[in-house]
């Protein structure tokens, strides 16, 4: 069964957001081990910078993969 547009977008979205606060928690849970000490504010803002690089990221490979798709489809 092929997945709707609507529901790409809500997966799209929810993935996003949990993403982001994955982040978040990580950075809190993580930086203090390393000597890091951030507010909350700074954390949430890392965490939009990394979500932010992380789509870029995504969609980058998903279009590389898809012109390797496209080349390597017999003509």
């Amino acid at each position: 069964m092929k997945q709707s547009r609507l529901m790409s977008l809500v997966e799209s979205v929810a993935n996003v957001i949990v993403g982001y606060g994955i982040a978040v928690v990580t950075q809190i849970l993580i930086f203090p081990i390393f000597g890091l000490h951030t507010t909350l504010a700074q954390n949430l803002k890392m965490g939009a910078i990394f979500t932010v690089v992380s789509i870029a990221r995504s969609f980058a490979l998903r279009r590389l993969f898809e012109a390797i798709r496209i080349r390597t489809i017999p003509e």
